[in-house]
């Protein structure tokens, strides 16, 4: 019988791992494609469903699919917490701001707001880790804070973007960001970091009522 369960849980991970990969290259696909860059006359539809699509779908299927919702409570959280290190690419915005190709108020705050939360996701995984109560706090905290960072990169990336539907106006605008290999970013790295934080959420109002 645990053969069996451990068999299961295999093959879940798999799938999760084929889906990922599958959503990797069709971002892949379209950012060389160029779908996902916009004009001024024409706003990125493709760019703004790739970034929201993935989320909503999650979303959906965790409320609808009992399996699914099991599995997602399965999952190791301190271990998917850990691994948002990878948010520390925020970097690249920096880089990019340093060379005039972004403007300084998306990427100082997207940039430095990535990094913040790259490099102390250890630490919360280290603190949801311990168990008590403090712990908890210190993750939640930094999972509240980690979900707001990309909530406002989002937010300030379509209002710079340079077309109709930004209001705000900029000498350089964030068009970048549509184009590959940036784009990757907002419509792979960004929504799936937003499931995280959302995983994270169910996880731990699940520890709270059990």
């Amino acid at each position: 019988m645990e053969m069996l369960s451990q068999r299961t849980d295999t093959a879940k991970v798999t799938i999760v791992q084929y889906v990922l990969l599958a959503w990797f290259f069709l971002a892949l696909g379209a950012s060389l494609a160029g779908w996902f860059v916009g004009t001024p006359t024409q706003p990125p539809l493709a760019f703004g469903l790739a970034a929201i699509v993935p989320i909503l779908l999650f979303f959906l299927v965790y409320l609808t699919s009992n399996p699914f919702r099991r599995f997602v409570h399965s999952l190791n959280l301190i271990k998917l917490t850990a691994w948002q290190f990878y948010r520390v690419i925020g970097v690249t915005m920096l880089v990019l701001y340093s060379k005039g190709m972004l403007p300084a108020s998306f990427a100082q705050s997207a940039g430095w707001g990535d990094i913040i939360v790259g490099i102390t996701a250890p630490l919360a995984a280290l603190a949801l880790a311990s168990g008590t109560r403090w712990g908890r706090g210190v993750f939640l905290t930094w999972n509240v804070l980690g979900l707001l960072d990309l909530l406002s990169a989002l937010g300030l990336g379509m209002l710079l973007s340079g077309t109709r539907l930004s209001p705000l106006t900029s000498t350089i605008n964030t068009s970048i960001m549509s184009m590959f290999p940036m784009s990757l970013i907002p419509t792979f790295l960004v929504p799936l970091s937003i499931i995280l934080h959302l995983i994270g959420f169910y996880q731990l109002r699940r520890r709270s009522r059990a």
